[in-house]
Parts: C-alpha cells; structure tokens; sequence
C-alpha cells in the first residue's frame, strides 16, 4: 500500500501509542520499533513530571511516573512544544485517580499548569498608574480593565489549593497551624519571571467580569456580589501592583 506522507505520518503516530496502525505492521513488527516507541513514552513523561514539579513533590516520584504513564498512553502529545504538554492532566487526575483520596491534587495540578501558561504566553503592555492621574470617577467607571495575556487567577472552595501549591512548590514544609480554607490564586508574569499569591473570592470574580469586558463600574458591582465584605480599593490596588491589567480602554 503506497500512502502519502501525511497518511504515513498519521498512522506512524498512531502506531506510535498502540493505536491500529495495520499499514505500518512491517515496521511496527520490528523490535527495533518498540524501542523508539518507549523512548517517545519516556519523553512524553519526562515533560509532564517537569511541567507538573507541585503535584510530583506531593505524591512521590514513583506514583507521579504511573500517573504520567497512564496519562501519556491515553493522551499523547497535539504539539511538538511539550512545555504545553498535560492541559488535560487536571481533568484525568479527577476521573481516574479519586480513589486515592487526594481531592485537592487536581487543582494543585491545575496551578502547576496555569504558571505554565503565564511563563509562556506573549508578553503585553501594561497599564501604568500614570495612567490613571487626573482621570474623574465617571471616566474611571467607564473604563475597561482588561487582564493581561501573562494572567491567570483562579479560585477553590474546597480546599487551600494555593498553599498546598506554593509549599509543594517552593519544598517548604506545611504548618500545623495553616487553616484548611478556601484559597484563590493569582499568577502574573512579566520578563523578570511569574509572580504570584493568594485571591479572595472576590478579587477572582472581579477579574472574571473584567475578562468578559464588563466596565470596571460593573465588574466592581459583580465582585462585591461574590464577596460582599470586599475591601475593593485593596483589592485594586494588589492587582495593579502586580501589573495584571493592560492600559485602559473606554466604552
């Protein structure tokens, strides 16, 4: 059978991770075969254990080196760029190990990926407080705030996800006396490196609204809504100096 090149490359592919590839049975038959099928396994491990280091540090590497496997052989790689490897390693993390218990390590998972995320997306210009001098209330409450494509912010009810991950991450050892609360977390990334801390509530459906382009009169009125106890000029304040928004665009 004569296939093109990019039928070839697609059974190859799949032959690649044990899926039918009977036009390829010649080549797939040979030993040599199953060992470049290995070492494409092993590397697509190698990424997730270097992209997901909190939920490796957590669970141990012998148990991170089985989850990644199972995860490999079901969902190998779209993109060559493994650093964007495991988007839906979170999600396979719930569905397929929850009996071990371990409600919180797919959100901690999901933290290891959004810095991931922050690191590489293309930095943006950013709002400068010089910006913001001599502008009225009315023009302010206008104005869209629009996050940055180096943000991402995201919130737990469940469990202080943002402390599990930033004490597995950092290797620092848990304290008796840290509560065991909801937590959000806020990750900002810049040419200096990802920054990062914890969010309330509120602060995550501020930044929510302002994603969806409410104005920040409105986007105000739908984080108070969540957190009524908002103190929101904190609030603006810790995004600002975190440098989350882009400059200020008007309706």
């Amino acid at each position: 059978m004569n296939l093109s090149l990019g039928q070839f490359q697609t059974a190859f592919v799949d032959a690649l991770y044990l899926r039918p590839a009977p036009e390829l049975a010649a080549l797939t038959g040979q030993a040599a075969f199953a060992v470049y099928r290995n070492t494409v396994l092993a590397g697509c491990v190698d990424a997730l254990r270097a992209n997901f280091p909190s939920v490796e540090t957590l669970v141990g590497p012998e148990w991170m080196h089985a989850a990644a496997t199972a995860y490999a052989q079901q969902s190998p790689p779209c993109d060559a760029r493994l650093i964007h490897y495991g988007a839906a390693f979170p999600a396979f993390l719930d569905d397929h190990l929850a009996h071990h218990g371990l409600v919180y390590l797919a959100d901690v998972a999901r933290l290891d990926f959004a810095w991931t995320e922050a690191f590489i997306a293309p930095d943006d210009p950013c709002l400068q407080l010089a910006e913001l001098a001599g502008m009225t209330a009315s023009d302010l409450a206008r104005s869209h705030l629009q996050p940055r494509a180096t943000v991402r912010w995201r919130w737990f009810g469940s469990h202080p996800a943002y402390s599990l991950w930033q004490h597995s991450r950092e290797h620092l050892t848990w304290p008796e006396s840290q509560p065991w609360v909801a937590e959000g977390a806020l990750f900002s990334a810049d040419r200096e490196g990802v920054s990062h801390q914890t969010i309330n509530h509120g602060g995550c459906a501020f930044l929510d609204a302002c994603a969806a382009g409410l104005s920040l009169e409105q986007a105000s009125l739908h984080a108070e809504q969540a957190q009524p106890d908002l103190d929101f000029n904190d609030l603006l304040g810790r995004l600002l100096q975190a440098r989350v928004f882009r400059p200020l665009t008007f309706a």
